[in-house]
């Protein structure tokens, strides 16, 4: 390998070619994710850039990388990272004169049961729409494609004929190269000792041969990313987790397979297996994985780990009954090589909350060779435009907090994560590990009251509520595809919020205090902000932080509690994302603060007619309109306790309060709450019933609605952006310009006409749209509405010539004249398209209709 290396500009031995003084980026890391980086920086016209390796290049985990590049992947960023990746791996050799051992063999992912089968066929519906070429196929044809695969135990397959095997390494070498070419100078053999920061930017890094002064540090450092960001002089939080991964190698068939022949992966089997030299290179992720390195820096080459065949026994046999003819195969090695894995099985990229400059990709989930070139690419636009092309906030850095650096949280939770690469992942499936870090103080009373839980940014938020004598085993064990169990449950929680009252806890949100000593607080929220904040005292303003081409940044609601101060409610996992946009926007100013009070504060949700009833009695005060205006806060007495912030605003559409308590006042509030609300036939409502209520009222949410390429204009949200009040904002000039041009893509309600519930696949989010037959967008969440008795979807129409595929104008008219089908694994449900929500008039004439119709029949 190492004779396919530009050995003028990279330095193989350190005492050759002398470190430079200074450089505008150094990049930590010659493996596939640090060589990515600095080829795509040099491609955009950065020319200043180091990239320096501890060992030799490309020795890290990519040298063992298996080399399988494949674009089937269930997350859509993750998707067009893996197909970049494949189109840029396709013609390096050609670009840089190095074998990269591309070849293009397509790939077959296996199906034993039906639902691995329906989870292939979404993914197969969502490339489609993609223009990758993908097909669901019958065992018989997986015969025909792969004639040593045993089909018996299948029920299907999908088809990838795109998808491709590369020499890692070599991919990595040439991407180095490359960048080299470009101006990039590469040093090898060369130890990052930790990272220089003054006043919370980059200024250089430390290394075994001298300083170098830069702008921007990039840490590609792989499973050392982790101790790396612990050594900077202000540390960055990586989470990550080496895991040992097992794989064998196998000396050529009797007959050699052909370089050609499909890579095989049955997720069923836990395995993968494709041709390496005519024989056979296969591995998998088995279901008690040995997590390692959990202290201290290790080797600076990774060296291969001890062979274990006790452990990889249950991946050779599940080999063995794919690939019955193996039996007599002689076996040339067992490798064991590092691989890293995050929390939440996505990779980590983007720029460190605390330190500006200082941007990480890292954390791969052994999927590091199919997403190296479109990561790289994603990034290194990051660092050169200030945004990458592509809405990247699922694999954002920002996504966590602290809390999720705990080495002995990472190593449990990375036991978890490599299984699940292989299990099925049906709709709101959760982590089980890492639970109970972040409780609300009525965890315990809630808990006993049958909640059961799921985890948002590391905070348990309750779904639903199981009534007594229901199988609760049965309902955590319910993962299905279809109607779930909890259906009805969730159902009588709606029914309850329309008819009487509910209490969700929803004391997860994000909770910002910015105040001043002067007029400086309103001041620069105005400019932060694209509503208009300079309402009177107790006022609640629905508003959100917009980017430069008036994307969101953030949705939140802000109260003015005073002349000076603010109080902003955001979504739980902006904790992060929020704190930084606002510390980065925000002058220092000493007379300005802003403090995150999310501890602070609980938050019940009263949703319901009889809310106000609750509210009067337990604070002795009139809550109805007159005396208390829709979108208002007053702080009150509520039982015993006082300073609690009520707030008319459900984030629902339907009536009710919020309720801010004084953290220490939170079990007696919600005791006074549960304690009068019975009589007004109060219960406990979660998560899955607010879905249902938000969607039906076509309420967009911040990061499954909302994302930082998705204006107010293109979601129906003009009327909350102060564009004629003559005030200058973040993202104004974008927004003007789209009043002036129109919109390309346009928030929609769908409602599902000839969907059966019980017995048809239900749509999740991610579906894609069709109008009139042809592709228009996807679907960005969808629930059951038990108002409207049918599936509502939310999601964005675009408009596209049919002969450029260049994007045009959708306007409301467009929208209104439409035929639309939402495609749910392969099949076509038709639509309603609506603009705004339905009223509750239509609900009534509806049920009305149909009662009609019911005792019309009965006759």
């Amino acid at each position: 390998m190492a004779s396919s290396r530009n050995s003028a500009t990279i330095a193989t031995e350190p005492h050759l070619i002398s470190l430079p003084a200074q450089a505008q980026v150094v990049v930590c890391g010659g493996g596939i994710m640090g060589t990515s980086v600095a080829y795509h920086l040099a491609k955009l016209g950065w020319k200043d850039i180091v990239l320096l390796e501890q060992g030799r290049l490309a020795a890290g985990t990519t040298r063992f990388c298996a080399g399988i590049v494949s674009t089937a992947r269930h997350v859509s960023i993750e998707l067009k990272m893996a197909d970049y990746s494949s189109k840029l791996y396709q013609q390096l050799e050609q670009e840089t004169g190095i074998k990269t051992g591309y070849m293009k063999t397509s790939s077959i992912s296996l199906a034993q049961t039906q639902d691995r089968l329906i989870s292939l066929k979404r993914i197969a519906s969502t490339h489609k729409v993609m223009g990758i070429p993908c097909e669901i196929i019958t065992p018989k044809q997986v015969a025909q494609l792969h004639p040593l695969i045993n089909i018996h135990d299948l029920v299907g397959a999908l088809y990838m004929p795109e998808d491709a095997v590369v020499s890692s390494a070599d991919v990595s070498l040439a991407l180095a190269n490359a960048a080299s070419r470009n101006g990039v100078q590469i040093h090898d053999r060369t130890s990052i000792s930790h990272v220089l920061v003054q006043k919370g930017h980059v200024t250089g890094v430390e290394t075994d041969r001298g300083q170098i002064q830069c702008e921007y540090f990039v840490n590609c450092a792989g499973q050392w990313a982790y101790e790396l960001g612990l050594s900077s002089e202000e540390p960055v939080s990586i989470p990550l987790h080496a895991c040992e991964h097992f794989y064998l190698l196998t000396h050529p068939l009797k007959k050699p397979l052909e370089s050609s022949t499909p890579t095989i992966v049955d997720l069923d089997g836990r395995i993968y297996i494709r041709n390496w030299q005519g024989g056979i290179l296969s591995g998998g992720f088995e279901k008690n994985p040995k997590p390692i390195f959990t202290e201290g820096r290790n080797q600076l080459e990774i060296q291969n780990l001890h062979e274990d065949w006790d452990h990889f026994e249950p991946l050779l046999s599940a080999l063995l009954r794919r690939m019955p003819g193996l039996e007599a195969l002689e076996i040339m090695q067992l490798v064991n090589c590092p691989e890293s894995f995050t929390p939440d099985m996505r990779c980590i990229m983007g720029e460190s909350p605390t330190v500006q400059g200082y941007f990480v990709l890292a954390g791969m989930n052994s999927a590091g060779i199919s997403y190296g070139g479109g990561a790289g690419k994603y990034l290194a636009e990051w660092m050169v435009n200030g945004y990458p092309s592509e809405n990247v906030w699922p694999l954002d850095l920002k996504r966590f907090g602290a809390l999720q650096s705990s080495r002995t949280f990472l190593r449990h939770r990375v036991m978890e994560v490599m299984p699940l690469i292989c299990d099925l992942k049906v709709p709101r499936w959760d982590f089980q590990t890492g639970r109970q870090l972040r409780t609300s103080p009525l965890y315990d009373r809630l808990d006993a009251q049958g909640a059961r839980w799921m985890e948002k940014h590391g905070f348990e938020r309750p779904k639903y509520f199981v009534p007594p004598g229901k199988d609760l085993l049965a309902l955590d064990q319910s993962k299905t595809f279809y109607k779930p169990d909890w259906f009805d449950i969730v159902g009588s929680e709606v029914k309850c919020s329309k008819e009487a009252v509910c209490v969700i806890d929803m004391s997860s949100f994000t909770k910002f205090e910015i105040s001043s000593t002067g007029g400086q607080a309103l001041e620069v929220l105005q400019y932060l902000f694209s509503n208009d904040l300079d309402v009177p005292v107790g006022h609640i303003v629905h508003t959100g932080m917009l980017n430069e081409k008036g994307g969101y940044e953030n949705d939140c609601s802000i109260v003015r509690l005073n002349k000076r101060s603010f109080f902003m409610i955001s979504p739980t996992d902006q904790q992060v994302h929020c704190w930084t946009w606002l510390k980065k926007h925000m002058p220092s100013d000493s007379n300005l603060l802003l403090e995150d009070v999310t501890w602070k504060y609980t938050a019940l949700n009263l949703i319901g007619p009889r809310a106000v009833d609750v509210l009067s009695e337990l604070s002795y005060v009139p809550m109805t309109p007159e005396h208390f205006p829709s979108l208002f806060c007053k702080e009150m007495s509520v039982g015993y306790a006082n300073g609690i912030r009520v707030m008319s605003m459900t984030h629902t559409g339907e009536p009710g309060f919020m309720l801010y308590i004084p953290i220490e006042y939170a079990l007696h509030v919600y005791n006074e709450v549960m304690s009068v609300g019975q009589k007004y036939g109060i219960r406990n409502a979660g998560y899955y019933a607010l879905r249902s209520l938000r969607i039906e009222k076509f309420f967009a949410f911040w990061g499954q609605d909302l994302d930082a390429f998705t204006t107010p204009m293109e979601c129906g949200r003009e009327f909350r952006v102060k564009l004629e009040k003559g005030t200058d904002f973040i993202g104004r000039d974008a927004l003007m310009q789209q009043k002036q041009n129109g919109v390309y893509k346009r928030f929609t309600m769908f409602i599902l006409e000839d969907h059966d519930t019980d017995l048809d696949l239900w749509p999740w989010w991610g579906e894609p749209i069709y109008r009139n037959g042809c592709y228009v967008g996807k679907t960005t969440s969808s629930a059951y509405s038990y108002t409207l008795e049918r599936h509502v979807c939310l999601g964005f129409v675009q408009n596209f010539d049919k002969k450029t595929g260049e994007g045009l104008v959708v306007t409301p008219d467009f929208i209104n004249r439409g035929e639309y089908e939402i495609d749910i694994a392969g099949q076509r449900f038709q639509a309603k398209a609506k603009l705004y929500p339905f009223s509750s008039l239509f609900t009534q004439r509806r049920r009305k209709d149909e009662m009609e119709l019911s005792s019309y029949q009965g006759k």
